[in-house]
């Protein structure tokens, strides 16, 4: 292959560099399009088309149904390590030693009470908010009890506002979901390890002691890493953007939060669009044949939520995990749920439909993970966006990290504007 690629406008030919990545990815590199064509931009609507940065975090290729977190398949890495070693990795590059892990987790502990005025201002808030509002708006208001500048030029600052937000993150989550529950704030147990911490601060009976379930644990500690980064998606490209202006840790990550926030087209939302689906075919009798066959009916308005992704074109390789922990938590915990059968149903016609089959509409990742929520009990379906934050931070916070380590320029797109040429100001009585 060419090392340029070659641009011709108006008769002018234009030379611009390509750039092979480490994967054999090819872009064209235009940063200096407009200078030496006096002033053409490119047009790329939603940037389907265009490269916001180089990284060295995640690798992701929909065609072949790959993902890798620094060069590690995200199937390796599900199956032998746990949340916090997958953060570590993300975050600083490389898989943690004993001795680094211990530290990292002992720092997050050390870091994770948040002060009592945050509390205030989750009073403050009416039960009905949703959890995404309430998460975004508090995680901005660590900036108040944080006011100090990270100098991005310093290891040891860089790495104190990490274990800061992963410390007090989750109490934050835990917070926001029993504050919508009327249940007592919990601010865990220095004793437990991450993730069993956050299941006891989110699920805790007040007038009982809390037994762990080595299942629940298996199964959030795998949607955690699952979820934990994917490439410059809309809530990670707003992370990077808002960071580019210098804008701090918690202001980029809140920022994130309020894109992960938007609804089905990215992230939590769409596991909490296969709930309220499921709920509808409930609603209406619960026969999955007949809601089978309207997903196939192109006249018919209705949606199938949670099979295929836009990104994955073969298959999601996320689901293929969390399916066996889907398994085990409606299994060997014998949830009895009339939603949850359903779902099964549904996925079962799925996989065996030659019409699904064929078109390569297998469940995903969100299918999945609304099934594991809902199967733990006690989380509303408006928390499980606060459950895949709680999940891509670490890959935030990557990102944000090497944005500013790289010391990358302010994001500031071009459009292509199509308004009104310049014209005369009317006076009032003459409009």
């Amino acid at each position: 292959m060419s090392d340029k690629a070659i641009l011709e406008i108006n008769g002018k030919k234009h030379e611009f560099p390509l750039v092979t990545g480490t994967e054999n990815e090819v872009a064209m590199d235009i940063k200096t399009l407009r200078s030496v064509t006096g002033g053409v931009t490119t047009i790329d609507p939603g940037y389907k088309n265009t490269g916001s940065c180089e990284s060295a975090i995640t690798f992701l290729d929909g065609e072949k149904g790959i993902l890798r977190y620094r060069g590690y398949s995200i199937e390796e890495l599900a199956e032998k390590a746990d949340f916090l070693e997958v953060a570590f990795l993300l975050i600083f590059g490389e898989l943690p030693n004993k001795a680094q892990l211990d530290k990292f987790h002992d720092d997050i502990k050390k870091n994770s009470i948040v002060d009592e005025d945050v509390h205030k201002i989750l009073d403050a808030f009416p039960k009905s908010a949703h959890p995404m509002g309430v998460l975004s708006s508090l995680t901005s208001a660590l900036t108040a009890f944080n006011p100090s500048c990270v100098n991005v030029d310093s290891e040891e600052d860089m790495y104190q506002s990490v274990v800061r937000l992963l410390g007090k993150f989750p109490v934050l989550v835990a917070w926001t979901m029993r504050k919508k529950s009327g249940l007592p704030l919990d601010y865990g147990d220095k004793n437990l390890g991450y993730v069993e911490n956050i299941l006891k601060m989110m699920f805790k009976e007040p007038n009982e002691e809390y037994t762990q379930s080595k299942i629940l644990v298996n199964a959030l500690d795998k949607l955690l890493i699952l979820h934990a980064d994917h490439e410059q998606n809309c809530s990670t490209s707003t992370v990077r953007i808002v960071g580019s202006s210098h804008a701090g840790l918690f202001a980029s990550i809140s920022a994130g939060i309020s894109a992960l926030w938007g609804g089905p087209l990215h992230g939590g939302g769409a596991n909490q669009a296969v709930l309220e689906m499921l709920e509808g075919i409930k609603a209406d009798g619960g026969d999955t044949k007949k809601y089978m066959a309207k997903a196939k009916d192109k006249e018919d308005p209705f949606r199938l939520m949670g099979f295929g992704h836009r990104v994955y074109k073969n298959f999601d390789p996320r689901a293929k995990i969390i399916k066996v922990a889907a398994d085990e938590v409606l299994g060997d915990l014998g949830v009895e749920d009339p939603i949850l059968d359903i779902a099964k149903g549904l996925e079962k016609e799925a996989l065996e439909d030659p019409y699904f089959v064929d078109r390569k509409l297998y469940p995903n990742v969100d299918f999945y993970s609304g099934i594991i929520y809902r199967g733990m009990g006690g989380i509303p379906t408006d928390m499980f966006t606060v459950m895949f934050a709680l999940g891509r931070l670490p890959g935030w916070i990557a990102q944000w990290r090497e944005m500013r380590l790289k010391k990358e320029p302010i994001g500031r797109p071009r459009q292509l504007y199509v308004g009104e040429t310049l014209r005369g100001f009317k006076p009032l009585e003459e409009r």
